[in-house]
């Protein structure tokens, strides 16, 4: 760092901490001091007693969270609100008693708390809770700073505060303006790109996967244009990033490759619209529906509620089974069998009527029962039905067919065989010859 004025902003600190103690030496200033400790110390313990009930009211409120987080953020800091309208009472009544110069620090304590009380309600649109609060003591600070007449002081010694990179001398203003303008505009983005996305899943004429692909492409394009604008507004000549966007292109094709793969393959998957959200899909030894599509994976829920995050990239260089990509209809197969004394005909006609009376069979496309084999202790049987909700599983329903026939075949006397083994014990002839009496034996 060079040129660094110190001693100047110190002169400064210096000359503002004087002429502080000799206002705080008046008895006036400790009568203020006094007057806004007990405000203070009157709201807070007014509040205990109010904030609880207040808060319970605005948890009634239904459907509206983001008005309701608001309305709470404002409940919970009701001793600031008794505080500073008690401390406006008292400022009120002492104008009227003395002379204004008597007030300037109530004046001076109401400023700053009205200013706190409103950025840290107004933060609380944002819903992380580190985030909001560093947003807050960031935008406090300068209105503080003001308030109190040392920004002029505060932002010439950020400006000295600098190191010099050749032609491009960097700044501690720099630094900090540079990160509160690019913050800001990527937050407007962020809700812009937000609110676009939720208006284009609203629109029933385009199909789940353009809904997607339309939604991603404006949030990028926003971003962007954001992150150009932040960096044009802060003086930022962008033809000085050709060197930087080399080293990230570089970077992109050595360092992150699975990355960009997988960001290209869910581009892919979008526009080619293989798969879709609420899509039912087998890959590999996963088996399950498609929840969301996102730029590196697509997450899967299981039957058993396992969520599983696959690559983009495996849905493109691997064989997936999309069991609803044309249609919903999936057609199921149940394997059984009859002893050889039943009719192969009425088992049929059983069989299918056993099917029908499920209620996830879709009764538009019938069942069908064909004999498929002559078995060692059965005549074997094949039941084909269709359904067309396999996200809500394919056991349960193929259990539910088996018990249909179950109960329709004890209904009508058929019986469902099972194998039968005979085991036929022979005593070999050398060792009953063996064992025998010598009959020749005098």
């Amino acid at each position: 760092m060079d040129n660094i004025d110190i001693p100047g902003f110190a002169h400064t600190l210096v000359t503002f901490w004087g002429t502080a103690k000799a206002y705080l030496a008046q008895p006036w200033t400790f009568y203020q001091i006094l007057i806004v400790a007990v405000c203070y110390a009157v709201g807070w313990l007014t509040s205990r007693k109010v904030e609880p009930w207040l808060e319970s009211r605005a948890r009634t409120i239904k459907g509206k969270p983001g008005l309701l987080r608001v309305i709470v953020a404002v409940m919970r800091r009701s001793h600031w609100i008794i505080f500073l309208f008690l401390l406006s009472i008292a400022r009120l009544v002492t104008l009227e008693l003395t002379w204004p110069s008597r007030t300037y620090l109530m004046a001076l304590a109401l400023a700053l708390g009205w200013a706190w009380l409103t950025i840290s309600v107004s933060s609380r649109i944002i819903h992380n809770r580190t985030v909001s609060r560093l947003i807050a003591l960031t935008v406090f600070s300068y209105v503080a700073l003001g308030i109190l007449d040392l920004r002029p002081e505060a932002t010439a010694f950020l400006e000295q505060m600098a190191i010099q990179l050749g032609d491009l001398r960097i700044s501690a203003l720099f630094v900090l303006r540079t990160v509160i303008v690019t913050v800001g505009f990527l937050w407007i983005a962020n809700l812009l790109g937000n609110f676009f996305d939720s208006r284009i899943s609203t629109v029933e004429d385009l199909s789940p996967s353009f809904k997607v692909l339309a939604g991603k492409v404006v949030k990028i394009a926003f971003i962007t244009v954001a992150g150009m604008m932040a960096l044009s507004s802060t003086g930022i000549d962008l033809t000085a990033l050709t060197v930087f966007s080399g080293a990230v292109g570089v970077g992109l094709g050595f360092g992150l490759q699975k990355v960009v793969s997988n960001f290209i393959s869910g581009v892919i998957i979008l526009m080619d619209r293989s798969i879709k959200p609420g899509d039912t899909i087998s890959l590999g030894e996963t088996f399950g529906w498609i929840r969301e599509l996102r730029a590196r994976f697509v997450s899967v829920v299981t039957r058993d509620g396992q969520e599983y995050l696959i690559p983009n990239e495996d849905f493109v260089t691997q064989q997936v089974v999309n069991w609803s990509f044309s249609d919903d209809f999936i057609r199921l197969d149940v394997d059984f069998g009859v002893s050889y004394d039943s009719d192969p005909h009425e088992v049929s006609r059983i069989a299918i009527e056993a099917a029908k009376s499920v209620g996830r069979v879709v009764p538009t496309k019938s069942p069908v029962c064909w004999m498929t084999a002559f078995g060692a202790s059965s005549l074997d049987f094949k039941l084909r039905f269709w359904i067309r909700d396999p996200q809500s599983g394919l056991t349960n329903v193929r259990g539910q067919v088996l018990l249909a026939l179950w109960d329709a075949f004890k209904e009508a006397g058929i019986s469902i065989p099972f194998p039968h083994r005979e085991i036929i014990m022979r005593t070999p002839v050398e060792v009953v010859r063996r064992d025998a009496p010598d009959t020749d034996k005098p």
